[in-house]
């Protein structure tokens, strides 16, 4: 077993699809489109780091071959894809009767947190929206471009203590997708969420992207980084805006934070019982957020996949090997474990953490089936643990099937049902 570095990295595997994309329009969308079980996946020249010529539409968390293979397999009745439409329909926030609770000010941190009215709205957009373009029912069309014109045309302010960078990452980009599946629907106001999320929440991430909230660089733990890198990848997506694309992008592969992929993975081992890890930041701190972290930085490269950059693979697979390592650990196995050293608070006060921490170890989160589909069935590398993970928690839920806080609406779920290959 050899431990690398962040520095001794090496870029490999690396595969860009934007030459595919661009050319043919969204041919591998379109090819997925012909036939429910058909997966395309091209390996062409690698290009230069920009974002897309034109960006493609659905190209967040799911494209349009996502989203007709539900449809078709559901139809049908074929599991696991029913499963998973079956987990979908019998959640709460799923239903066309949902209420919003459009508000001006959100705050999360602090006196008056009022956070939940936000991500429990979100989750029920998001699972309408699902049921609309799986299920081509209107009813839940016309509740999900409710709940999102509401915001879009209600909400101000996202504030609170630190904590709102927070929800200014998560819902921000929990938001867009939601918007990204109503895009083209007559009822739905695109324009209006488009202008809200600009005004309202891309300054909130570029803000804490840019300044860390005058904390030491190394203060703030990955996920903040990464919900917020999120968020202005989607948001770059929803208003077609190559800039705030690059900026995600660019960050993910050298920002200052511990977003960046080398700094979320601090330390590699290699042939670890056969298998390449990568400690994650967090690993130290306690598995729900670690697991977290599979969630967000999960979500960033599945945006970009669908806009033709392969961030799975970027810096050696790098983030593979980190949700071995966190799957492995969580599936009650052991893992190496380098100290980890930081600074934190303004004045960057050393602090190290020593081992693993088994807090909240073995938690079910629905991060793992966009992992695996895409490691093990796109493009056919062995996952053992990333598998093995997937499947015992399949199939997996959303929004309020994972407790009532806000750590159950860290990630929007319902993976078996939209990746499942």
């Amino acid at each position: 077993m050899s431990r690398t570095s962040p520095h001794q990295h090496h870029h490999s595997g690396e595969v860009s699809r934007r030459g595919l994309l661009k050319t043919a329009g969204g041919l591998t969308a379109a090819v997925a489109l012909g036939a429910a079980s058909a997966v395309t996946t091209a390996v062409v020249a690698p290009t230069a780091d920009a974002a897309p010529a034109t960006f493609t539409h659905p190209g967040m968390l799911h494209n349009a071959g996502d989203i007709n293979r539900a449809k078709v397999r559901v139809a049908a009745g074929d599991d696991p894809w029913l499963s998973g439409w079956n987990r979908l329909t019998a959640n709460s926030r799923s239903q066309s009767t949902w209420t919003n609770k459009a508000t001006a000010t959100i705050i999360r941190g602090g006196t008056g947190q009022n956070y939940g009215l936000l991500y429990n709205d979100i989750a029920a957009a998001y699972q309408n929206a699902l049921r609309w373009r799986v299920g081509g029912t209107e009813a839940n069309a016309q509740c999900a471009a409710t709940i999102l014109n509401a915001w879009s045309r209600t909400l101000t302010t996202v504030t609170g203590n630190a904590d709102r960078f927070l929800a200014a990452g998560l819902y921000g980009w929990q938001f867009a997708n939601a918007c990204e599946l109503m895009r083209g629907y007559s009822g739905f106001d695109l324009a209006a969420a488009q202008e809200m999320l600009v005004r309202v929440f891309y300054p909130l991430n570029n803000q804490f992207l840019t300044g860390h909230n005058d904390a030491c660089i190394t203060n703030y733990w990955a996920n903040w980084d990464l919900c917020n890198m999120a968020s202005v990848m989607a948001i770059g997506i929803l208003t077609d805006n190559a800039a705030k694309y690059d900026q995600a992008v660019n960050y993910f592969k050298n920002g200052a934070g511990n977003g960046a992929i080398q700094k979320a993975v601090p330390f590699l081992y290699s042939n670890v019982e056969g298998y390449d890890l990568g400690q994650w930041q967090e690993s130290g701190r306690d598995q729900g957020h670690t697991m977290m972290g599979m969630g967000q930085m999960g979500a960033i490269c599945e945006m970009a996949w669908n806009q033709g950059d392969d961030l799975y693979s970027y810096d050696g697979r790098r983030f593979m090997k980190a949700a071995q390592y966190v799957a492995k650990y969580n599936l009650n196995n052991n893992v190496p474990y380098t100290t980890y050293n930081w600074g934190s608070g303004q004045n960057c006060a050393p602090q190290s953490q020593t081992v693993i921490s088994s807090a909240s170890r073995g938690q079910v989160r629905p991060v793992w089936a966009m992992l695996h589909y895409h490691y093990n069935r796109r493009v056919s590398l062995d996952d053992k643990y990333i598998s093995q993970m997937c499947f015992s928690v399949a199939p997996e839920g959303g929004g309020g099937d994972y407790g009532t806080d806000s750590g159950g609406f860290d990630q929007l779920g319902f993976g078996t049902l939209m990746y499942a290959k």
